[in-house]
């Protein structure tokens, strides 16, 4: 930690109210936590309401409005980390450290509690320390960690090996791959022009990456039309989902790509300003995308005069995000952008016409914009010869769990299920999810369909679960994320997500009933119905595939009793029990 020099941080940012979730980063570098007083000062000086700098603080789970431990670590809590042991290295950093989980050591040296997804899922289990990400976590090396934070040595102070990350790719193709040179695609790019440039798009028959699955033509071509003095590109690098990593090495390993893609984009619609959002548990990513800005603005890359054509002008700032699922939404991510709460905006109006600040703005995630790239130097035609009719290209597909090689791997698109698990080493499979929680649970009979928009489409996410795993508790974990990630904006998700997740709790406790279930059936249909964004609408996949496809599962950790009641007084006076030191459960049946 450092001291804190607001007015100085404020100078850095131009003292822009839209950049608050920057500025509240930079605040709990420097401080550990965002105290009253420090949200006081920042509203004033930004012109801006206590209340919103109050609640945008409080809406980012990174952000910490009471004191944290000096060391703050956060293991993650995704299923497939979960299954490497990820609760028994937790119980182990507790017990060594003398800090139960959830609070802060008296001492206020440390800090343990959970994260939903570090995004390191084919080399967990993993934390993430003061923001920075810990992988290939093994009971030496959390006894490795303990001893640190007790000498108190600073982070920088570590070897760096504790905090390497590695990008294992076990399939390449045509993004994985490629060799492109800097600035090559954005050469041809010129050379085509605005119009020729997304006349390939159209060609190409590209579809976001981000797992909607919308023609990126159409999107830059609606963005290029609408009214508006300014336009933006912003690059959605919040890859939330659990299970999804591959957007990680892409940006590590071949980050001009998506620039140059980016800047295609940037000529094809008349931009001249672009973001990258990048989820903030890839805070080690920081450096060296900043750098890799760096050299591409002294390249005549981005800046002005791109090239050396007059008049072309394009530039990328990267904004971190700090721990909010639903921010993956566009929406949702440009109110962030905004220095707001991530909160999904009611559509339309749509962000091609009315996006960042109000004006056109296109948003693709990673891999759209890498694969444009290919595409704005190869050619739609060359593209559209990729894959299927209806689903032209790669997929890069982020592969976890239990199988002998987790990792990426670039298929074209049309794979069967079968193909990747074989690839991947993968034996006695029980299960597979595809495109994260809010995605598909596929049965073994359904390992023949292909990942391909026409049959089952993917945000990229493939986890593995073979027969020793007990499903039951692989939905309670999702239903468990999705209660934690809800924005709380709506009342079907806020309310429906956090009541499937006890249902499930008690299913898994053998105190459910029938009664539960239905319960639940009857909350997926309503959150599907009326929930304001997809987190809601997608947040009961996972229990709704259990029951249509496990059912055996689910039924065997059900009472046997037909009703039980809802409310349980013995649970409810459990606090009262422990505050006053008594353990006499079940005390209010005895007869006086």
């Amino acid at each position: 930690m450092h001291t804190l020099d607001l007015p100085s941080l404020l100078a850095r940012h131009r003292n822009d109210p839209t950049r608050l979730v920057q500025i509240l980063r930079g605040v709990q570098q420097a401080a550990g936590w965002i105290s009253p007083p420090t949200i006081t000062e920042l509203a004033g000086r930004l012109g801006l309401p206590r209340a919103r700098v109050e609640g945008v603080a409080g809406f980012y789970s990174f952000f910490c409005t009471s004191p944290r431990g000096e060391y703050r670590v956060l293991f993650s809590d995704s299923i497939t980390d979960q299954l490497l042991g990820s609760r028994e290295l937790r119980a182990r950093l507790c017990t060594a450290l003398q800090v139960r989980e959830g609070e802060v050591r008296n001492d206020g040296r440390v800090s343990v509690d959970l994260t939903s997804c570090t995004g390191l899922c084919e080399q967990g289990p993993a934390l993430l320390l003061n923001g920075r990400a810990i992988a290939r976590l093994t009971p030496a090396r959390i006894d490795e960690l303990a001893q640190r934070i007790e000498a108190r040595q600073p982070l920088d102070s570590w070897p760096a090996e504790l905090f390497a990350i590695q990008d294992v790719v076990h399939r390449p193709d045509v993004l994985l791959g490629s060799t492109l040179a800097r600035g090559e695609a954005i050469r041809a790019a010129l050379a085509r022009g605005p119009e020729g440039t997304l006349e390939q798009v159209l060609r190409s028959k590209l579809r976001g990456r981000g797992g909607a699955g919308f023609s990126t033509a159409e999107k830059w071509k609606a963005a290029k039309a609408a009214p508006g003095p300014t336009r933006f590109v912003v690059c959605n690098a919040d890859e939330g989902e659990p299970g999804t990593f591959k957007d990680r090495v892409l940006l590590h390993r071949h980050l001009d790509l998506v620039l140059d893609g980016m800047t295609a984009c940037a000529l094809a619609i008349g931009a001249q300003r672009g973001f990258i959002y990048l989820r903030g548990e890839y805070l080690f990513l920081e450096a060296s995308i900043e750098a890799a800005l760096a050299a591409r603005r002294e390249a005549h890359l981005l800046g002005t005069d791109l090239l050396g054509r007059r008049g072309f002008d394009f530039d990328v700032e990267l904004h971190l995000g700090a721990g909010a699922y639903v921010c993956g939404e566009e929406s949702a991510l440009i109110e962030s952008l905004e220095g707001k709460r991530g909160i999904p905006r009611s559509r339309p109006p749509y962000p091609v016409t009315h996006g960042y600040l109000q004006q056109p703005t296109v948003v693709n995630n990673v891999e759209t914009f890498a694969s444009a790239a290919l595409i704005a130097l190869h050619g739609g035609d060359w593209f559209a010869g990729i894959g299927t009719p209806k689903s032209s290209g790669t997929r890069v597909h982020s592969v976890s769990g239990d199988c002998a090689r987790p990792g990426l791997y670039e298929f074209p698109m049309g794979v069967t299920v079968k193909d990747l698990l074989d690839a991947s080493g993968a034996t006695d499979v029980q299960a597979v999810q595809v495109g994260g929680p809010s995605g598909v649970l596929l049965s073994p009979q359904e390992f023949s369909r292909r990942l391909s928009f026409e049959d089952l489409p993917s945000a990229g996410a493939f986890m593995i679960f073979d027969a020793r795993r007990d499903l039951l508790e692989v939905v309670q974990n999702f239903a468990h994320f999705f209660a934690h990630e809800s924005c709380g904006f709506c009342t079907p998700c806020r309310v429906g997500t956090t009541q499937l997740r006890n249902s499930l709790d008690a299913i898994a406790a053998s105190r459910g009933t029938r009664r539960d279930v239905k319960v639940a059936l009857r909350l997926a249909k309503l959150m599907r119905e009326t929930s304001h964004c997809g987190l809601g609408h997608t947040a009961c996949n996972p229990f709704l595939a259990l029951h249509e496809k496990f059912k055996p599962t689910l039924d065997r950790r059900l009472s046997s009793l037909d009703f039980l009641p809802t409310f349980d007084l013995d649970d409810a006076l459990a606090p009262a029990r422990e505050v006053t030191g008594r353990d006499d459960r079940a005390a209010h049946l005895e007869e006086s």
